[in-house]
């Protein structure tokens, strides 16, 4: 037999191997990179809402200051600056809107948009209303990804997610978020370079009855 094609094979066996062995590690953090500005991790339909006050004149994730009558939108995952075309499925109406905070956090919904782009695609009334979203324009981002595996009114409730999830996750953190609805506490396991790696995640978690989504971390 060939020499070549038996090294060729003992170099697939040990690349098998180490492939295998990677199923049984823990999930670690991974550094900062620039992940691709288009990615909509599969959210690219979905439902949009809108917020006004008491956010306007507050400073947005991104350190500026929100104000409700531009068209800008929070988003979860696509990098600051980055410019979306939202398309109002229900009347065909589109806005195009900059993304400069984070949100929205809660499942099913892919956008929040500002009140003047709300409006703009007739959807103040409704409060929200199902839409498509293409990315116009792309831009690189430092942050990287996390998977928000639950959110409590209960701090302790969080603190307690958060040393289940230490162990397998790392690392696990908690984020205050105000709502119209009230203080709520964030909990975000991992740090992930790349949506591949946040979603492998994102899928274990759900195996351990945890229906998270996917962020990105911006600080």
């Amino acid at each position: 037999m060939n020499l070549r094609v038996v090294a060729l094979g003992l170099l697939l066996c040990c690349a098998a191997l180490q492939l295998s062995g990677c199923s049984r590690r823990r999930v670690h953090a991974s550094n900062p990179v620039q992940a691709p500005a288009d990615s909509l991790l599969g959210e690219t339909t979905g439902y949009a809402s809108w917020y006004g006050h008491p956010y306007h004149g507050r400073r947005t994730s991104n350190g500026e200051i929100y104000d409700m009558n531009t068209m800008s939108a929070a988003h979860r995952t696509l990098p600051f600056d980055t410019v979306v075309k939202v398309n109002n499925l229900s009347n065909g109406k589109t806005v195009a809107v900059r993304i400069n905070d984070r949100g929205p956090f809660v499942k099913d919904r892919v956008i929040d948009l500002s009140y003047r782009a709300a409006k703009e695609i007739d959807m103040v009334g409704t409060g929200t209303t199902r839409v498509s979203l293409e990315v116009l324009k792309t831009v690189p981002s430092p942050f990287p990804l996390a998977v928000q595996a639950g959110s409590f009114r209960e701090e302790a409730n969080a603190k307690k997610l958060q040393a289940d999830l230490q162990r397998n996750f790392s690392p696990v953190s908690i984020q205050e978020f105000q709502s119209p609805a009230g203080t709520f506490y964030r909990v975000l396991a991992g740090q992930f370079k790349d949506a591949q790696e946040a979603q492998a995640a994102l899928q274990t978690l759900r195996t351990r009855g945890l229906d998270g989504f996917i962020v990105r971390l911006s600080r």
